[in-house]
């Protein structure tokens, strides 16, 4: 007997495991306690995982492979990884164990110490999902002092053809559109309404109380709203391709207090667990774009592209390039406590009210929502970077460590040091009101500096610039700004900082 494991981002349909059925393979999927609690999760993250893994192992079923699967409750479940491989192992005679990468340096070091562990033979499968391996990007970037992910992503239109009118000349004349994906949505182009499946999970959520399981941020059981199938998914890209394409490059950096997902497309969980494979993601939406170039310019197609193909891939290799130190690193020494305003969303700055209440109710932020307002004040207030990448973790539905630690110590945190980001993505008030609408409504003035209804992002901008400048002497991003600290008066300086410092100690006033 063979036994396979298949773990609950490793959903991929099209795997070649699948292919041929054999009654001597038993495939084994399990809800465990080991990852409901390594992290506090949002419930709604468990709850797609766990509807996603059932609906996989039903459609396993459906093609005729063994299964065993464990639910959460399952008299057999002892709710850690190994324990229950070794049952399964002595209880079916296995004479062999395989599984496919893992995509998390714990489960791959628990894995590689489990098989290291056993007197049958083990092998282990790419999971046929990504586009690169995980050591192409340190191959790619071989004796390089800095990596650029711009090079990567060229490379990577290149090697696979995408968006390429010559073998080396990028479609439209230009490689990156970014400065077309700048805009202020103001009310205007409609935005269609989100995808949706209205599905009833209230099952899974009484498992999870009954069980004990500490969950954080919110749902409505009657109405889960997640594609966690590939039929579900398949429906989403169709959906964004035909509706939200038209303006995403546009409005995709865009904060607006009464639109939650924009343009987006509501992918990333259905990509990260792998029910959609990332080139058929990209070549579905240029399908559509070729089909429709008199509607949809190029840039909306690029910009999408870019995140896929170039800093999905990116991320992951990054990570693996520098597991497990990448996850203790904090450069810049930053220590303080992670404001309790994080979990409850109760704060009078309107930027971080609505995008910390949109994550505990929607388990989602779009990428500029977590960057420029939620990671940009985390960093701005020296937040410890582990407290952080805990949080980040936990409350995105689609935050798996190998794309999120990257994107928070590295791009967001500046925690470490520049591998990521050549800069700090650091913002005083006026780039959020430039992105967004938080600004009207807000109880603080952006406009204002060191008065008590001064935007609080302000002071705590220049003193950020000033307690760290040691860090920036010679980064030669930072030198514009660093000139202009230099310059600044000293007294008015001062009043920034002593302003900070009372937010600093006393985040939950503000």
């Amino acid at each position: 007997m063979i036994l396979r494991l298949i773990l609950g981002d490793q959903l991929n349909h099209r795997h070649s495991w699948y292919k041929e059925k054999d009654q001597n393979v038993l495939y084994f999927l399990a809800e465990m306690r080991q990852e409901t609690d390594y992290v506090r999760h949002h419930i709604q993250k468990i709850v797609a995982f766990f509807l996603s893994m059932r609906n996989f192992a039903a459609w396993l079923c459906d093609q005729g492979h063994r299964v065993t699967y464990y639910s959460l409750d399952h008299k057999d479940n002892k709710q850690d990884l190994t324990l229950n491989l070794l049952q399964l192992i002595r209880d079916n005679k296995v004479t062999k164990f395989e599984y496919q990468l893992p995509d998390e340096y714990r489960l791959d070091n628990q894995i590689k110490e489990f098989c290291a562990s056993l007197n049958i033979e083990t092998k282990v499968y790419d999971t046929a999902h990504f586009l690169t391996t995980r050591t192409d990007l340190s191959t790619f970037f071989e004796g390089k002092k800095q990596y650029t992910m711009e090079y990567f992503y060229r490379y990577m239109r290149k090697r696979y053809n995408v968006l390429m009118s010559t073998p080396t000349d990028p479609e439209g004349g230009i490689w990156n559109f970014d400065k077309n994906n700048r805009k202020k949505w103001t009310g205007t182009p409609i935005i269609p309404l989100e995808k949706r499946f209205l599905k009833d999970v209230s099952d899974i959520v009484h498992l999870l109380e009954e069980s004990g399981v500490n969950t954080i941020g919110t749902i409505v059981a009657e109405d889960f709203n997640w594609p966690t199938s590939r039929e579900e998914s398949l429906k989403v890209l169709t959906y964004f391709c035909e509706k939200l394409l038209v303006h995403f490059g546009d409005y995709q950096d865009a904060m607006h207090t009464k639109e939650k997902y924009l343009f987006h497309s509501r992918l990333s969980f259905a990509l990260n667990s792998k029910l959609l494979h990332p080139l058929e993601v990209i070549k579905a939406v240029i399908v559509h774009w070729r089909g429709h170039q008199d509607e949809i310019h190029i840039a909306q197609v690029e910009g999408f592209v870019r995140q896929i193909l170039g800093w999905r891939e990116y991320m992951r290799g990054i990570y693996w390039m520098h597991m497990p130190g990448y996850g203790v690193k904090n450069y810049l020494n930053n220590q303080n406590p992670l404001p309790d305003f994080y979990w409850t969303a109760k704060t009078k700055m309107n930027c971080l009210h609505h995008a910390i209440k949109q994550s505990l109710d929607d388990a989602y932020a779009h990428h500029i929502q977590r960057l420029m307002v939620i990671g940009n004040y985390a960093l701005l207030t020296q937040t410890a970077p582990d407290e952080v990448d805990q949080w980040y973790l936990g409350v995105y539905i689609d935050a798996i460590e190998w794309v999120e630690i990257t994107n928070t110590r590295g791009m967001s945190q500046f925690a470490d040091g520049g591998i990521v980001a050549t800069k700090p993505y650091v913002s005083s008030g006026s780039y959020i009101n430039k992105m967004s609408t938080y600004c009207k409504d807000c109880h603080y003035k952006v406009a204002k500096k060191i008065e008590e209804d001064a935007c609080p992002f302000n002071a705590l901008y220049w003193n950020f610039l000033d307690e760290k400048r040691a860090y920036f002497e010679h980064n030669q991003r930072m030198r514009m700004m660093m000139n202009l600290l230099d310059k600044m008066d000293k007294e008015k300086l001062q009043a920034l900082k002593d302003r900070a410092i009372t937010i600093i100690e006393n985040p939950n006033d503000y």
